[in-house]
């Protein structure tokens, strides 16, 4: 291996044990990881600097400004608000369809804001109806996160993928390229969630007060026996030791913080403003039909509509600067040069040869599969960001290998990236509802893990189909 070869992938190895240690913020891991591959000489100055100016990180950033827009104009609250209040008139299957809504929603809009307005309302409506708000709440979130699947714009995870891709010389995807895939998968989990994933939650209001009675019980024995050991530790080490229990703070230097708290999210209910409502519904429009019909690329429509909403007051500039999340953006800045050493050093290359050596008597479907299943547990432990970056080089490498269109397993990726279904904490919409629905993490691995079979059968079926080899 070359020194290149080497560095590379010590950096690698750094980034991805930090990110699963979960102890530093990921955006600094990969900015910390970038700079160490540029100080090494792994990547070069001018590379670094068209990752942090990628068309994925620009569309990203006009569209967060866009969605941010929406939601401080009142109108995505005020959507899940009447939805919901239809819902209420027809019982379960009305909050079904509501999820149903929020899952379209998810296609075009960041599904976090949508999930922290739509779960409170679901939450009540479940409970006014003497339903258990768990039958709804993990599943908002799973349908979310399927609805991310739609459209190129759906997931950050979708236009990362397109850019890794075009750096590797494959051609871009258009806005809804994808879409018969991700719509397939969107609805064989959808029904699988309403026929069997749900029903293995909470069943009744009544059965969620009696299990709630239960765990309070359990927690105050469990404080009991904390406070009878603290007391013994006092008597033997009169100087003092940690209490068990005791609030640590975070690597940010804030406290802990309880998992599932919408007021950590910052996407409060707003009031409607009609006007700004129509102008950013507008701009939002035109910057999807420009994109979808090819008048211009997605990172060129979204920037202006994000310039044109603060042009036209609709949000200050301000409001804009916060709606950027710089934090998604820099990870994905950071994990893009990560991601570009990988190519250029021929790392994905040498990875793609081991996988190819065992898969090649199989054919590009085994390998497909196995790709797909790589992925999904990847982005049980790392974010999807982070995976797509790393899989990506390595994927179009592999179809090549084959001697087939990498379209497939570009395809492949960008679903499996997405599908973090199994643990609580792989998606940022499955914490949210942790909390507020009294799951259990076996919950999560129950439904969620079943899941991930599901839906990796049917993009099994559908990406064959629809991008043949």
């Amino acid at each position: 291996m070359t020194f290149d070869q080497i560095a590379a992938l010590l950096v690698l190895v750094a980034v991805v044990g930090v990110l699963i240690h979960g102890r530093v913020r990921a955006d600094v891991v990969a900015l910390t990881g970038a700079a160490a591959l540029l100080l090494l000489g792994v990547v070069r100055p001018v590379e670094v600097q068209g990752a942090f100016a990628s068309p994925a990180v620009i569309a990203l950033a006009g569209l967060f400004v866009i969605a941010y827009a929406i939601e401080l104009s009142g109108l995505l609250g005020l959507m899940i608000r009447q939805a919901t209040k239809l819902a209420s008139r027809v019982g379960a299957i009305g909050i079904w369809a509501v999820l149903g809504m929020c899952g379209g929603l998810g296609g075009f809009l960041n599904n976090t804001p949508v999930v922290v307005l739509a779960a409170p309302v679901i939450r009540d409506v479940a409970q006014s109806l003497t339903l258990s708000p768990k039958r709804f709440l993990m599943p908002l979130s799973h349908i979310s996160v399927l609805g991310g699947l739609l459209t190129l714009i759906g997931t950050s995870t979708n236009l990362l993928v397109n850019d890794m891709a075009r750096n590797t010389g494959q051609p871009v995807f258009s806005l809804f390229e994808i879409t018969p895939v991700g719509l397939f998968i969107a609805v064989v989990g959808g029904l699988w969630l309403y026929f069997v994933g749900a029903r293995q939650l909470g069943r009744s209001v009544a059965a969620d007060e009696a299990e709630q009675v239960r765990m309070a019980e359990m927690e105050e024995a469990r404080r009991q026996a904390e406070a009878e050991l603290s007391a013994g530790r006092r008597r033997r080490f009169p100087f003092g030791l940690p209490r068990l229990g005791e609030a640590r703070t975070n690597d940010d230097g804030s406290g802990d913080a309880h998992l599932g708290d919408v007021d950590l999210f910052g996407a409060a209910d707003r009031p409607f403003d009609l006007r700004r409502s129509l102008i950013a519904l507008g701009v939002f429009i035109i910057v999807v039909a420009a994109a979808g019909l090819g008048w211009a690329p997605i990172a060129a429509s979204a920037f202006a509509g994000a310039v044109a909403l603060i042009l036209l007051k609709v949000i200050t500039p301000e409001e804009a600067y916060a709606g950027l999340r710089p934090e998604i953006l820099l990870l994905i800045a950071g994990m893009v040069v990560v991601g570009i050493a990988i190519e250029v050093t021929g790392l994905a290359a040498a990875g793609a040869g081991v996988l190819i050596e065992v898969l090649r008597p199989f054919g590009p479907l085994v390998g497909l599969i196995i790709l797909y299943g790589v992925t999904l547990f990847a982005t049980e432990l790392l974010s999807n960001a982070t995976v797509a970056v790393l899989i990506t080089p390595i994927a179009v490498a592999l179809a090549e290998s084959f001697g087939v269109d990498p379209r497939p397993f570009l395809v492949g990726v960008m679903m499996a990236a997405s599908a973090a279904f199994a643990t609580p904490f792989g998606y940022q919409t499955n914490v949210l509802v942790y909390q507020m629905g009294g799951y259990s993490y076996m919950d999560f691995v129950r439904v969620g893990l079943p899941l991930n079979l599901v839906t990796w059968v049917a993009a099994m079926v559908a990406i064959p189909i629809f991008f043949p080899f």
